[in-house]
């Protein structure tokens, strides 16, 4: 009998559960200041509604990955099936929302540093790995193991803007950094757990790192010059 079969399913999904609330955590803190507690920190402008729609939205998909996390965790399988349909809705909200947000806020200016229309790339990078992980998770959703995985990638990857925006970090590249290694580190565990490391861990992760050069070595170009200049951000 192997080692992962010695295991009840509740020590199985341990891993999952707890990294979901960390990430949460993570997320709670990095927009505590500008979004979840900005009253407290913050004169107005009040959040723009489209802002608020984003915040509530990722935020209810990181909720939903928790309870998702702990239904299967409980051997709840169908409840956590009919969830799902509900979580494809999700997703897709994310997506829009997502994306909106980021091309209203080069619009606007906004910007941690670099030029809007080249920091443009980041979060539209994050939506495009968003899409490919989670469709990838949604495809294999009769593969218990690529699904959860898949998933699982798709979730952390998307926490580099809260990481930056912890009180001492303040930098997208060292956000990019702790996002990584808060993935390798699970990725990490699992593959000590399971003696092997899993193919949708490999091309998941791989997805996520080789997304960053692109993304930067994108930004630079014409061609993306002329793509932000079309949507109206100020070059």
């Amino acid at each position: 009998m192997s080692a992962t079969a010695r295991l009840p399913r509740r020590g199985r999904t341990r891993l999952y559960r707890t990294a979901a609330l960390l990430a949460l955590a993570i997320v709670l803190i990095g927009f505590s200041r500008t979004f979840f507690l900005k009253f407290l920190f913050e004169a107005p402008p009040p959040l723009s509604m489209l802002t608020v729609a984003h915040g509530s939205i990722m935020t209810a998909w990181f909720v939903l990955f928790i309870v998702q996390a702990q239904l299967v965790a409980a051997g709840n399988v169908r409840l956590h099936r009919r969830l799902g349909a509900g979580g494809v809705v999700l997703a897709a909200l994310v997506l829009v929302s997502g994306t909106a947000t980021a091309i209203v806020g080069a619009r606007l200016g906004h910007s941690p540093g670099p030029p809007p229309h080249a920091f443009l790339a980041v979060p539209l990078g994050d939506m495009v790995v968003f899409a490919i992980l989670a469709g990838a998770g949604l495809l294999y959703r009769r593969r218990g193991d690529y699904h959860k995985r898949f998933m699982v990638l798709a979730f952390a990857g998307m926490i580099t803007a809260a990481v930056a925006r912890i009180p001492g970090n303040g930098n997208i590249v060292l956000g990019l950094l702790e996002t990584l290694l808060f993935c390798a580190a699970w990725i990490a565990w699992d593959t000590w757990r399971e003696r092997r490391l899993h193919p949708a861990f490999a091309w998941g992760f791989a997805v996520v790192a080789i997304s960053w050069p692109l993304r930067l070595w994108l930004s630079g170009t014409p061609a993306w010059h002329a793509f932000t200049a079309w949507l109206g951000v100020p070059g």
